[in-house]
C-alpha cells in the first residue's frame, strides 16, 4: 500500500494522456494506494482542462464526459480531498519567503506543498507526485520522497 499526495500536474495525467500518465493511473488504480489531492487541486484541474479545451485538444462535449468522470472520482473517493486552510495560507507564506527567490517556488505551488506537508504529519506520505521539476525539488527540500512521473 501507497499513499500519496498528488499535485495537480499529476492529476491531470490520469485523465489525459500525455508523458507520465501510466505511472500516474498505476498508483490511482491500485486499490490498496490512497490517494490525497488538495481542494485547491479541484480548481487546478478545472483550470488545465478548460486549457486544454482553448488548445482545441478536447471539445466541449469531451471535457464534459471527462469532468462527469472525474467528479464521479471524487465522489467514491479514489481521490481523497484535503481543505485548504488558514493554517495552509501561513504555511505557503513561509514557504514562499523560503523558496521564491532562489527556486522560484510560485503561489499556488506553495499552497499545495503546504497543505501536503500538512497531510504529511498526520498520515505519512510514501511520494508527493508531481510533474513540475522545479516544484519537485522544493518538495524535496522540503523532506518529502518525491515521484515525477515524467522523468522515471
Amino acid at each position: 500500500m501507497a499513499v500519496c499526495f498528488f499535485d495537480t500536474s499529476a492529476l491531470v495525467k490520469y485523465y489525459h494522456n500525455e508523458l507520465g500518465r501510466q505511472m500516474v493511473v498505476s498508483l490511482a488504480d491500485d486499490p490498496n494506494n490512497r490517494i490525497f489531492i488538495s481542494r485547491l487541486g479541484l480548481i487546478e484541474w478545472h483550470s488545465a482542462f478548460f486549457r486544454l479545451m482553448r488548445m482545441d485538444i478536447f471539445t466541449q462535449d469531451e471535457f464534459q464526459t471527462i469532468r462527469t468522470r472525474f467528479l464521479s472520482d471524487i465522489r467514491h473517493r479514489k481521490f481523497l480531498i484535503q481543505p485548504l486552510e488558514r493554517t495552509h495560507q501561513n504555511q505557503a507564506i513561509r514557504l514562499l519567503s523560503r523558496y521564491a527567490f532562489t527556486q522560484s517556488l510560485r503561489t499556488l505551488d506553495a499552497l499545495q506543498l503546504a497543505i501536503a506537508l500538512h497531510t504529511n504529519s498526520h498520515t505519512p506520505l510514501d511520494h508527493f507526485v508531481c510533474a513540475d521539476l522545479p516544484f519537485c525539488q522544493v518538495a524535496t527540500l522540503e523532506g518529502l520522497s518525491v515521484l515525477n512521473p515524467e522523468s522515471l
